[in-house]
């Protein structure tokens, strides 16, 4: 499907895109902000640099999705399946990824601040140097993660499996 195409989809009047099939979609540093996309399949889609501030990405599928320096700030992606996704240099401010599927996602540079990781899978994921600071990682599943240089400060790992 290519971007122009997304418009024929889409409700601008309440930003609705639920369900959609958007595999391998390009929407490189497309504005999605607000936009709800739960459930939808992005299975390695390109939105490398797109802004998908405050989106609904419940339950979506995004796995080996490319979302380098991505705006994912207020963004919900909770119990979305974002396996072997990189997210390096996104910007995770106040998300949610509360249960989310993250094994062996690349996190290289993200920023992170009150990001809820609680029950989420990261399993082998790359967490190396990141700021985890007062992060919820409760129930969260951190077996083979690189957490090298990763400040976890004040982060609640109550029931959280470590490497």
């Amino acid at each position: 499907m290519k971007t122009q195409d997304l418009k024929h989809h889409y409700n601008q009047e309440d930003h609705n895109c639920k369900q959609i099939n958007l595999s391998q979609v390009d929407l490189v540093w497309s504005n999605l902000s607000e936009v709800n996309l739960s459930k939808a399949n992005l299975q390695q889609a390109q939105l490398s640099s797109a802004i998908l501030k405050k989106a609904n990405l419940q339950q979506a599928n995004l796995q080996g999705a490319n979302l380098r320096a991505a705006d994912l700030r207020e963004t919900n992606l909770s119990g979305a399946n974002l396996r072997g996704a990189d997210l390096g240099q996104a910007d995770l401010i106040n998300t949610n990824l509360s249960g989310a599927d993250l094994t062996g996602a690349n996190f290289s540079e993200a920023v992170f601040s009150q990001v809820n990781l609680r029950n989420a899978q990261l399993k082998k994921a790359n967490l190396q140097g990141i700021n985890l600071k007062q992060a919820d990682l409760s129930g969260a599943d951190l077996t083979d993660a690189n957490l090298t240089g990763t400040n976890l400060e004040q982060a609640n790992l109550v029931g959280a499996k470590l490497p």
